[in-house]
Order: C-alpha cells, then sequence, then structure tokens
C-alpha cells in the first residue's frame, strides 16, 4: 500500500468551531479506544525505567486539546513517575490547559518545525498522531529540532499504514460524529509511515538510537535517543 499525501481538514481548521470541536472530541475517542493513551504511557514508563528516573517534564507537540499527556500524567502518577507537561500547538483554540485533578498545564502556540525553546529545556518530546502529517524530509527536521529542545528522547506516538488498518478506519466511521473526522481518519492511515519507513527517515537525524516498537491496533512507538 503506497503512502499518498491526503491534506487533513483539522490542518487547516476547514470547519467550523463546533465541527473542529467535535473532531478533537473524536480524536480523544480515538486515542482512548485504539491504543494512543496506552501507547504513550508504555513509552513513557519505558523511558522512566531505562533512565532511573521518578520525574520528567514533557513537552507535548500537536498538543490538541492535551486529554492524552494529561491521562499519561495521571497513569504514571500511580506508578510513582511526576510528569510535568507543557502543552504545544499551532492553533490556540486547539489547546486545553486543564487535567481531572483540578490542576493546569503550561500551554503555547508555536511551529513544531522551529521550536520556540532554548536547549535541552524538557527531558522528553512526544507527539500522537502528528508526524505522518509531515513529509520524510519534514520530519527529519521535527526530530532534529526536538532533540535539540530534549535532554533525554523524542517520543512518536502514530499510526501504521496497512490496509487491514485502512479496512478498519472505514468500518468504525459510524463510531464518531465529525464529517472532519470521517475525512481525516482515513486519510491518516493513508499518509501514515511503516516501520521500515520511519526507521530509514529517522536514520537521517541526529538521534544516537532508535527503537520502534509495534502497540495495539497498528500503532507505533519511537524512542529517538539523544
Amino acid at each position: 500500500m503506497k503512502r499518498e499525501t491526503i491534506p487533513e481538514l483539522l490542518d487547516t481548521d476547514s470547519g467550523s468551531a463546533a465541527e473542529i470541536a467535535s473532531s478533537l472530541g473524536d480524536l480523544r475517542h480515538i486515542n482512548s479506544w485504539f491504543g494512543g493513551n496506552a501507547t504513550a504511557v508504555s513509552m513513557l514508563s519505558y523511558l522512566a525505567e531505562a533512565t532511573g528516573r521518578r520525574s520528567l517534564s514533557l513537552l507535548e507537540v500537536a498538543a490538541g486539546s492535551g486529554d492524552l499527556p494529561n491521562i499519561a500524567q495521571e497513569e504514571l502518577r500511580k506508578s510513582g513517575i511526576a510528569l510535568d507537561v507543557t502543552l504545544l500547538d499551532r492553533v490556540n483554540n486547539h489547546l486545553g490547559t486543564g487535567n481531572s485533578n483540578g490542576t493546569s498545564n503550561r500551554a503555547v502556540v508555536a511551529d513544531a518545525l522551529c521550536l520556540p525553546f532554548a536547549d535541552s529545556s524538557f527531558d522528553v518530546i512526544h507527539c500522537c498522531l502528528f508526524a505522518h502529517h509531515l513529509a520524510p524530509e519534514e520530519l527529519t527536521r521535527f526530530v532534529n529540532e526536538s532533540l535539540r529542545v530534549c535532554r533525554i528522547a523524542v517520543l512518536i506516538n502514530d499510526l501504521v499504514r496497512h490496509p487491514m488498518h485502512l479496512a478498519l478506519v472505514y468500518a468504525g466511521l459510524p463510531l464518531f460524529r465529525s464529517r472532519i473526522t470521517w475525512h481525516d481518519a482515513p486519510a491518516s492511515v493513508r499518509q501514515a509511515y511503516t516501520e521500515q519507513e520511519m526507521n530509514t527517515i529517522l536514520k537521517q537525524s541526529a538521534a544516537s538510537k532508535v527503537e520502534i516498537q509495534r502497540h495495539y491496533l497498528f500503532r507505533m512507538g519511537v524512542v529517538a535517543w539523544k
């Protein structure tokens, strides 16, 4: 199945405020039901164990409403790991800063390819369902920029392109409310990378080591070590 570059409607805010909010709600369900949240928690737990850290500062890139890092924050707390979260998105009205514990996370509006932070500002950079939006050269640039800003690693939490995955997405479209999601969900799978493609691209980056794992239901978790 060849990769196809298909513009996604949420990227360009091609919809009303209500439609965009509904699509962001669909994304929360996608991450909850189909492995996005679990993949993030798994990778962050692995990173904490590998480094012996009990606290990590995290920059969540393309954070949207911020639900995923909030959930990771709560899950890791159960294991005695503190996660200090900063959210970054290109659009202010996508961002949400509160979580269910009543605390709030910092939020920044900026370009993911030109992060407005000093070198080694965070322990880890994480993105979910963002990497497939980038062309190979942009993905390398994003990882290099993230490696500059992080102290430990860049985590990429994304889809695996596969015909069966695409069939499952079409079968699951009735679960979602937004017409934006009905367009963007299959488009995301069509332009996602395979594990082999991701590995080839990241070999061109400044990462000292790249680890790629397959997670639940066609999710990949990538650790690009600084």
